[in-house]
């Protein structure tokens, strides 16, 4: 069964933009080889976070929305928490209410880019 999902994880501060785009690209070859297709993928680019997380204020903040089988999610984040980049994530199963509501975002986005 196919669902969509949007996973947000956080990159360390400490890397440089050639090697954050190396981090991104690795997840997204994950989700790639394990039978999903990436909807959309956005860069919130350096955000302060709300508590320090492993002694770390700030962080490169990442969105990736993709359809794929149950079981490549849990292949997702075992790379998550396997690479010592990533100091936090959180992936979430869209229901069709979000999968409308983030369509509407993406084309709103599209809109604003355009004018």
């Amino acid at each position: 069964m196919i669902n969509q999902y949007e996973t947000v994880f956080i990159l360390t501060p400490v890397l440089s933009e050639v090697q954050m785009k190396e981090a991104v690209e690795k997840f997204k070859a994950v989700l790639t080889e394990n039978g999903a297709e990436i909807v959309n993928e956005e860069n919130w680019g350096l955000k302060k976070l709300a508590y320090p997380i492993q002694k770390k204020s700030t962080g490169f903040y990442q969105l990736l929305e993709f359809k794929a089988p149950g079981d490549c999610v849990e292949k997702l984040e075992l790379q998550f928490r396997r690479d010592e980049r990533v100091i936090r994530f959180l992936t979430f199963k869209l229901d069709k209410h979000a999968v409308a509501y983030a369509e509407k975002r993406r084309s709103n986005k599209k809109a604003e880019k355009e004018n």
